[in-house]
């Protein structure tokens, strides 16, 4: 889907169509108690001024002082996510969900063509949403990603095996998934600038770069080969809540209560769905954006509250607490369903009830 969250909302403010518009956080950081938070889509008017997912909202006024900014409200994405997934469903049942805002299909066995396919989709998620989408077809679930974004917003792009050289190689080697900040400036120290770079070097030699299996993966990817299947069902691996704090938390104590508030926000999610976990990690992000990460592995698999929040506070006396903290996470991973995982976490958290001190001892 085209910037997803902002084009609900102009759904419901249609006076901000052509304005740049940015969603995230809890609304306008003009205002002081809405001033943390980061940009979780913009509106590709915002996009102009070089606004991107996951900058801080600060940063996102500074560059584009006349944008409008609008709090992140799932309430209202939701119903649409759920309404557009379920048109591709009936388009073909082999279904991969990857999110709020997009998926995979497997149309190899319809009987219309790709460009049928995807004009026949679009028209029909158009029609039931108002709102556009960009479809990329292509032999794998990689290609069909990059080529997705090749002409956005409201594109069809499809790749043939022929098209790997002229369209996707000359591309950044950062829009290659799996290159993130950390490897793509690796990457460019030694002069590999694009994907076709990427595909060129001996894979020798990026795994005594990068390490063998993340390197297997890339060159494989830059390549285009991707031997992954659509996956129709999906157990989830992991579950986390995070919350970026109005003003930075200096106070460990403090720290300490709102960390044991989401071990009980993230276990009442759980005794919902029915899983239990064997590793708790926590995260922190302080107020210079510096971000660390702890995490506490268990013999077996656990659906108590108090368990996984003394976890959670385990973690949290690996972390040197010498500077504000701006945000705090915690996650639960390594999951498998529970036969009674839902009532065993629900007596633990009753009992659970109040905030658990915590020492932070020497």
């Amino acid at each position: 889907m085209d910037a997803f969250f902002a084009s609900v909302e102009l759904l419901r403010r249609p006076d901000l169509r052509g304005e740049p518009l940015v969603i995230g956080g809890r609304g306008d950081p003009r205002e002081a108690h809405h001033a943390r938070g980061v940009v979780a889509t913009a509106t590709y008017e915002a996009r102009a001024f070089g606004i991107r997912s996951g900058m801080p909202l600060r940063e996102a006024l500074r560059r584009c002082p006349q944008a409008h900014f609008l709090p992140v409200d799932f309430s209202a994405y939701t119903p649409v996510s759920a309404r557009f997934k379920q048109l591709m469903r009936e388009c073909s049942p082999l279904f991969e969900d990857r999110g709020i805002d997009e998926a995979y299909l497997d149309i190899s066995a319809l009987p219309s063509s790709s460009l049928e396919t995807a004009t026949g989709l679009k028209r029909a998620i158009g029609s039931a949403t108002g709102l556009s989408c960009s479809v990329g077809i292509a032999p794998n679930k990689l290609l069909a990603k990059m080529a997705s974004e090749l002409d956005k917003p409201d594109g069809i792009s499809i790749l043939e095996a022929g098209d790997l050289e002229r369209r996707i190689w000359p591309l950044p080697v950062r829009s290659l998934p799996g290159v993130g900040p950390r490897t793509g400036e690796r990457l460019h120290q030694h002069s590999i600038a694009t994907v076709g770079d990427l595909a060129a070097v001996s894979p020798t030699w990026l795994a005594h770069l990068i390490g063998s299996s993340h390197a297997a993966w890339l060159h494989g990817a830059a390549n285009g080969r991707d031997e992954r299947p659509v996956v129709t069902e999906r157990e989830p691996r992991s579950r986390s809540a995070e919350r970026t704090f109005a003003e930075d938390v200096a106070d460990r104590r403090e720290l300490a209560r709102r960390l044991g508030a989401l071990c009980i926000e993230l276990a009442a999610e759980l005794a919902a769905e029915g899983y239990a976990g064997r590793t708790v990690g926590i995260k922190l992000r302080f107020a210079d954006f510096v971000t660390c990460t702890r995490d506490l592995s268990f013999a077996g698999w656990t659906a108590d509250v108090r368990t996984l929040r003394r976890a959670a506070f385990e973690c949290l006396k690996r972390v040197d607490l010498d500077r504000p903290v701006r945000l705090v996470g915690v996650r639960v991973s390594d999951l498998r369903r529970s036969a009674g995982a839902g009532d065993a976490l629900g007596e633990s958290l009753a009992s659970a009830g109040g905030n658990q001190e915590f020492d932070f001892g020497p």
